[in-house]
């Protein structure tokens, strides 16, 4: 049941408690706590010193669960609801509480550290993508195609925590407010609220299919590069910025069309028919499995040629192999074929909560990984950085050379032209 059908019942419930409360004659004689309404049952007049029984609310999304069970008051022997040590009135709903609100206290209590933990694995990405990011734009010779793949790379996984980063604000913001006044759930019912919460929910839909559609194009290239000629000239970057960029819309469009159509409901988080769901699912396994077996044929391209070159014995071989395995790993975004086949719908307890827990941490601390890798960890980044750096120190040396005789200084400025020119080749290699 969807929050708008339970406010609806409330305001119903609401109604019908108000009417007996202005109609029904008062008692004729002896001390009674007044009859009232506390938002969440309707009390009729009690008398003093008895415990009153209220059939539960007919609004609960679960009522047909809890339709026999009660919510008790005490009327004291002043004529005054009775109120508990922190001074509110005393009320005793458990039998009108859904049976499973009851086993899930105990998960909920590391929702909030795990969401801790995946916003501050998002934040540290987004600062270390940014940087990396801002790295391989900024220098000539690090222009290449297989650098200009990172760089969207970088940008996809940067727009996705930025929207999951901003998603999460605004179901905080007007979801998960505690609802104390009626205004509080007209508010949170707004066109507006729902309007902003169903962009921002549209928006990380595209941003996270657009970064599964780059780690496709990863896979593609490096592919196209040592086995294959898939894009017929690697130079171009039109059809990787149609398949990481444009591919994405193809899915995220009629999902949006299908949620506006049949379940324009809240914030588009909650899939009622989980058919809608499969049109971002299925590209997003699809993606997975393709870049697995690339995955795959790349390690036994990789297993031959250091097999071709230990002949000699080198002890290295088995490293060498798994550092290559453990580099193409975040590369191609293999950990998602871990729960690929562990649908939403299939696992329900531990595992959903192993899923969720893995699934989170991995995807929220993989921007990390990716822009240490493939920028802070790359010999030509780390060479050119270094340039840079000589760079600057020898520009701060510069008004050293001011009183230099003018024959010294033509000597000194041609020889840190010399240095400082860069040649016109682009990246040593294509190959990662």
């Amino acid at each position: 049941i969807i929050l708008e059908e339970t406010y609806q019942k409330w305001i119903q419930y609401k109604d019908d408690c108000i009417k007996m409360i202005k109609t029904e004659p008062l008692p004729l004689d002896g001390l009674f706590c007044n009859r009232t309404f506390d938002r969440y049952a309707c009390w009729p007049d009690a008398p003093a010193g008895s415990l009153v029984n209220i059939s539960c609310p007919f609004y609960l999304p679960w009522f047909d669960k809890v339709s026999q069970g009660v919510v008790h008051r005490r009327c004291g022997s002043d004529g005054l609801w009775e109120r508990d040590d922190s001074g509110n009135v005393w009320r005793d709903k458990s039998q009108c509480e859904e049976e499973e609100e009851v086993t899930s206290q105990e998960p909920s209590e590391w929702l909030i550290p795990l969401m801790t933990l995946y916003t501050v694995g998002y934040s540290v990405s987004l600062l270390t993508l940014s940087a990396a990011l801002i790295i391989l734009l900024s220098f000539r010779k690090l222009r290449c195609t297989r650098n200009y793949i990172h760089a969207n790379l970088f940008m996809s996984l940067i727009l996705r925590a930025v929207s999951v980063i901003v998603k999460d604000t605004m179901l905080e913001r007007h979801w998960g407010r505690e609802i104390v006044k009626q205004k509080d759930v007209q508010e949170m019912l707004s066109h507006q609220a729902a309007l902003g919460c169903r962009i921002a929910q549209a928006i990380m839909q595209y941003c996270v299919l657009a970064n599964h559609c780059w780690f496709f194009g990863e896979a593609v290239y490096l592919y196209s590069v040592l086995i294959a000629s898939v894009f017929f000239d690697n130079n171009k970057h039109l059809p990787y910025i149609c398949l990481g960029w444009g591919t994405p819309l193809l899915f995220v469009t009629p999902w949006v069309v299908m949620k506006l159509l049949k379940e324009n409901k809240e914030c588009w988080a909650v899939n009622e028919n989980m058919n809608y769901w499969w049109i971002i699912r299925l590209p997003i396994l699809f993606a997975s499995l393709i870049n697995f077996l690339i995955f795959i044929k790349i390690l036994k391209v990789i297993l031959s040629k250091l097999r071709a070159s230990n002949q000699s014995g080198y002890p290295d071989f088995k490293l060498r192999l798994a550092k290559a395995t453990l580099t193409l790993i975040p590369l191609f975004g293999i950990h998602e074929v871990i729960f690929v086949f562990a649908t939403d719908e299939q696992t329900t307890g531990i595992l959903r909560y192993i899923k969720v827990f893995f699934s989170l941490t991995l995807n929220s601390f993989q921007g990390l990984l990716v822009s240490v890798l493939y920028c802070y960890s790359n010999k030509e980044v780390r060479t050119e950085l270094r340039k840079k750096l000589h760079s600057w120190r020898t520009e701060e040396l510069h008004p050293r050379f001011e009183s230099c005789n003018l024959e010294a200084l033509k000597c000194s400025f041609s020889g840190l032209a010399s240095w400082t020119t860069l040649p016109r080749s682009t990246c040593s290699s294509d190959v990662t």
